[in-house]
């Protein structure tokens, strides 16, 4: 499978937009990946890059060509995973975009789980958001994506898709953390500091929709794309942050979930999907299933062909 090593060398320089950084990934020569992407481009008819001062950029042939490369590599991953099955092996690996809420304590514990009855089996993971995963989707860059908010489109199969509440997080010791109650008001927090994630992921979105039509205004004192960091700003005893249900649900003593009571308090979708028309690697597949049953057991969820 020769071919598709130096195949790889054109991947490699759409990647990082330049032969010098290409071929320090390859650990090959800039001579060797120049002259391979020279002999593609011959046996093609056609440039596959524009040659730029500060580096290389795909031309129109070479956004399809590349495609077609990705593709082939996805295609050779599942047959591998295949052979693997028929050989009653185990291994393979699995490659997932996620989001950031589930990154702490879900996630790592379905692939514990999972990894129980395959423990030969390797984990990618990248945390994103549902742009991101969407993108790494269409360029076989994962297999998977577990995100929030991943709205329906063509070419994207939503598996699964379970509803999730937007929650207050505040410290155990915080003034309204006190007494019994589970639910809170939107104006309650008002009167605090709030710490909120960047407008780049799902709750913040989702709250943002919400103030919008609201009357309610919150004071964001700061604002962070890291939720640990977030978590952090809350030993303050005063401020406030919000997170999907699934993710504030930590084991942590210091740290409360509260219900927000306001009428029309928004919920969001949590999704796993993957390309359509795309056969997965059947280790991939496997993993994929064991997380729809997890999902599934969460509450809420549906094969999202029926919605």
């Amino acid at each position: 499978m020769n071919h598709l090593r130096l195949l790889r060398y054109v991947d490699e320089v759409a990647r990082a937009g330049s032969i010098r950084q290409a071929a320090e990934r390859l650990h090959v020569a800039p001579s060797a990946v120049n002259r391979r992407i020279q002999d593609i481009e011959d046996e093609l008819g056609t440039p596959v890059f524009e040659r730029l001062p500060r580096g290389m950029r795909l031309t129109a042939a070479g956004e399809l060509f590349v495609r077609y490369i990705r593709g082939r590599a996805a295609d050779l991953e599942r047959v591998r995973s295949e052979i693997e099955e028929l050989q009653g092996l185990r291994r393979g690996s699995v490659r997932l975009v996620a989001s950031q809420a589930l990154a702490p304590k879900f996630l790592p514990g379905v692939i514990g789980e999972f990894r129980k009855a395959h423990p030969l089996v390797a984990f990618d993971v990248h945390i994103g958001d549902h742009v991101q995963a969407a993108r790494a989707l269409r360029s076989f860059e994962t297999d998977l994506a577990l995100v929030f908010n991943l709205a329906p489109e063509a070419d994207i199969q939503r598996a699964i898709v379970v509803e999730q509440k937007l929650m207050a997080i505040l410290h155990a010791r915080h003034p309204l953390a006190a007494g019994s109650a589970s639910s809170l008001r939107l104006r309650d927090c008002a009167e605090y500091p709030v710490v909120l994630p960047n407008r780049d992921t799902g709750g913040r979105q989702l709250l943002e929709r919400f103030l919008a039509r609201s009357s309610t205004r919150l004071n964001a004192m700061v604002e962070s794309n890291s939720f640990e960091f977030l978590r952090g700003c809350l030993d303050d005893r005063r401020s406030i942050s919000f997170q999907m249900a699934i993710g504030a649900a930590w084991d942590d003593r210091d740290i409360v979930a509260r219900d927000i009571e306001d009428r029309g308090f928004p919920r969001g979708e949590m999704v796993l999907a993957s390309l359509r028309g795309r056969q997965l690697p059947v280790i991939a597949y496997a993993f994929a299933e064991f997380l729809r049953k997890r999902l599934g057991s969460l509450g809420g969820g549906e094969p999202a062909a029926a919605r």
